[in-house]
């Protein structure tokens, strides 16, 4: 199993090693070129309208639209939820999406939260982070907190508000490796 992180800003380096640590290849995908091969797709935290910019700049919007749309299996965090939600991005997760919903820097914050599928809660990096206000009814909800939808999953797409990545806890990583098996 090969998984591809976006390379153009954010949280990359953090999510190669949770995935490291968890002995998954990865590979950075910073060109098209660089999308040969992978079965998965992180798309990490960082600010989404410049991480769009810069998908549309190096020529990956477009490959990557596709290759989403076709079922690759793709995990979005914070930013990369924002990029999956959006109409205007890769529109994926049916619903409403509120841009830095959690107020700004200062309004960081850490929170226990109990997360579909896991067995005991999940230690929750909130960083400007944006939430899902709704969601259709093909969106499974898997975490909330404050009415706020902070995880959620699609098909092949899942998405959280959190930073799992900046936590020792694999289980979300697990989560989506086990999507892509």
């Amino acid at each position: 199993m090969k998984i591809g992180i976006l390379n153009l800003q954010g949280a990359v380096s953090e999510h190669q090693a949770m995935l490291q640590q968890l002995s998954v290849e990865t590979t950075l995908i910073k060109n098209p070129s660089d999308l040969a091969g992978i079965d998965g797709l992180v798309l990490p935290g960082g600010e989404s309208t410049v991480m769009r910019k810069l998908l549309v700049q190096n020529h990956l919007f477009a490959p990557l639209k596709e290759l989403i749309q076709a079922g690759l299996p793709t995990f979005g965090t914070c930013a990369g939820m924002a990029l999956l939600s959006l109409p205007e991005s890769f529109n994926m997760i049916d619903g409403v999406v509120v841009r830095n919903g959690f107020g700004r820097q200062k309004q960081s914050c850490e929170e226990l939260i109990n997360v579909t599928g896991l067995d005991a809660p999940f230690n929750a990096v909130f960083i400007r982070a944006p939430y899902l206000e709704s969601v259709n009814d093909d969106v499974e909800v898997l975490a909330t907190t404050d009415d706020k939808i902070v995880a959620a999953r699609k098909n092949s797409v899942l998405v959280t508000a959190f930073h799992p990545e900046l936590t020792n806890d694999t289980r979300m990583h697990e989560m989506f490796l086990k999507m892509v098996k």
